[in-house]
């Protein structure tokens, strides 16, 4: 059931003044002489940047092709993760064959990876990518295979029973009760693809998006333009948090009632 338009509201009211909370206490922190403001602009330096990036389009250049690379990226992951942590969940084999490479591969931060990325597959694109899909495929596939092995198997051998081939339980008994974990596992890939794909930006040097304009900024120190790339990978992530997998969610996991309304 979705919740009321009194408790949207309370909701927003909340985040706004956390946010209006944050952005007083970083003026504060600009204007208290304890850095020069050329490393700690105002906000309204900040702003300057801010709208002088939007105004030439150069912003949505990077912002592009820095999603550009994480949609990349996920497609890949959810083509890796997804079959296998099917195939984990439903083939005890299988699982054991591949629970102890991911309970390794899992922990190692994607960034550690770049050098040696950078080594086999040179700067650029590619490197970016393929820290992408590490990122990505490794929370994805650990809530499929954790989906799929808390079906209920009642409902199982209850379809089975009625005469549902092998395929049809798949499809319609494992499939959506996994669903919940698999939303909850693009939300976690796409929150540590968007984190990768940034690191992955700063060091492997592509000539485009986000992280290269952050990157480019340092050099030059331009602190104004380096916290108004920030706004922006913020501001695209709560983006996609909100407008993307929160609708998605409340449209197939709480409209078929399968989880509980949770607080937002």
């Amino acid at each position: 059931m979705s919740a009321s338009p009194n408790r949207r509201r309370q909701v927003t009211v909340r985040g706004t003044l956390g946010i209006v909370a944050f952005l007083a206490v970083y003026e504060a922190f600009a204007r208290s002489g304890m850095f020069s403001t050329a490393i700690t602009p105002p906000l309204e330096i900040i702003g300057v940047a801010f709208v002088s990036s939007l105004a030439g389009g150069y912003i949505f250049l990077q912002a592009g092709a820095t999603l550009l690379r994480v949609a990349i990226g996920m497609a890949l992951a959810l083509t890796i993760a997804v079959p296998l942590g099917m195939l984990m969940g439903r083939s005890r084999l299988a699982e054991r064959a591949l629970a102890p490479l991911v309970s390794i591969l899992m922990p190692i931060p994607s960034l550690a990876w770049v050098p040696l990325i950078v080594l086999w597959f040179g700067i650029g694109n590619t490197a970016t990518i393929l820290v992408v899909v590490y990122a990505a495929t490794f929370p994805l596939l650990f809530n499929v295979w954790t989906g799929v092995r808390t079906v209920n198997q009642m409902w199982i051998r209850a379809a089975v029973v009625m005469g549902a081939s092998r395929a049809c339980v798949f499809r319609q008994v494992v499939l959506p009760a996994a669903l919940p974990f698999v939303i909850t596992g693009m939300r976690l890939a796409f929150g540590r693809a968007w984190i990768a794909v940034i690191g992955g930006e700063l060091l492997a040097s592509p000539q485009t998006g986000l992280g290269k304009v952050i990157f480019d900024a340092n050099e030059y120190l331009n602190a104004d333009v380096m916290l108004s790339a920030l706004v922006v990978i913020g501001a695209i992530g709560l983006f996609f948090e909100r407008m993307v997998f929160h609708r998605l969610e409340r449209s197939t996991v709480e409209r078929w009632g399968m989880t509980a309304q949770t607080r937002r």
